[in-house]
């Protein structure tokens, strides 16, 4: 699943392609899973706004639109991927300027700028046909994620790039919980997944079934800082793509390249050369060095 470093990476390649941009029509495909808010909703809050920002909230990407010019009642038609049935993309948004295209890409989703003339992948659930001549195209073969639109969307929890010390600290303070499970709590942190929870936890030290409780103030502000700094790192190499994962312009990113414990079950630790361990925590695989973490 893309986790912070990558939809952060979406959206700024995004943000910097699409903002000012007017959005023409819309088509969505037939299959009901991506859409969390009604489809008609989706188009009439779509159709003829203007791309006045796209930004990252949690592991949500955030379209902020705005009116962008009238237009008349219409039915639009776009290829549908294989044979799938095409559905309709018709009536021009009301007037608003605080709607908001809310686009979660869950385990294998992407969202991908395209040329008109490109081939139309499989499993294309949504294509967003913009002014400009580009289409955004949304692409998730499991269809794990999401489309929704919203007004003032806000993810729950504290994003992780900003947070201080003692807020960090009291957001893990008498919690029972593994730490690992703690840092995968999107009530509480937005936007910490599995990969980048490992990888933080071995740079602070801290084994991931450690009780959250039982951290000291000096062993959570290690994690606070190891947290942002991995996050940081792994947005500047573009995200990790382990899986399905690339950015608004189908680009894979390297952070992968850099994974410390995340994925080397059986590999010699980095740093002391033991083997790195694999354990299940909450049904999620949990990635660590048994002599470098305590």
């Amino acid at each position: 699943m893309p986790e912070l470093p990558e939809v952060e990476t979406i959206a700024r390649g995004l943000a910097a392609r699409v903002t000012g941009d007017v959005i023409d029509s819309v088509w969505l495909g037939s299959k009901p899973e991506p859409l969390k808010s009604k489809a008609s909703k989706i188009v009439s809050s779509l159709e003829f706004k203007r791309i006045a920002a796209v930004r990252r909230v949690g592991k949500h990407i955030v379209f902020d639109l705005e009116n962008g010019r009238s237009g008349s009642v219409r039915t639009v038609s776009k290829p549908s991927p294989g044979k799938k049935t095409a559905t309709r993309a018709r009536t021009p948004a009301p007037p608003s300027n605080s709607d908001q295209w809310i686009v979660h890409l869950g385990m294998t989703g992407s969202l991908v700028i395209s040329k008109p003339e490109q081939a139309i992948e499989k499993h294309t659930h949504a294509i967003v046909k913009l002014a400009s001549g580009k289409e955004l195209r949304f692409v998730d073969p499991r269809r794990f994620g999401r489309l929704s639109v919203a007004h003032d969307f806000e993810a729950g929890g504290v994003e992780p790039l900003e947070i201080e010390p003692e807020q960090f600290a009291s957001l893990f303070r008498g919690r029972k919980t593994p730490i690992k499970s703690a840092l995968l709590n999107q009530k509480l942190l937005r936007g910490v997944g599995n990969i980048y929870a490992d990888e933080a936890l071995f740079r602070a030290g801290i084994r991931p079934r450690r009780r959250a409780a039982s951290l000291t103030r000096n062993d959570l502000e290690r994690l606070r800082v190891a947290v942002q700094e991995v996050l940081k790192e792994a947005i500047e190499l573009g995200g990790s793509s382990v899986s399905d994962y690339v950015d608004a312009n189908g680009e894979e990113g390297l952070f992968q390249l850099q994974h410390r414990v995340y994925g080397r079950e059986e590999e010699p630790c980095l740093v002391c050369k033991s083997p790195i361990r694999r354990v299940v925590i909450a049904g999620r695989s949990s990635h660590y060095c048994p002599r470098c973490q305590k």
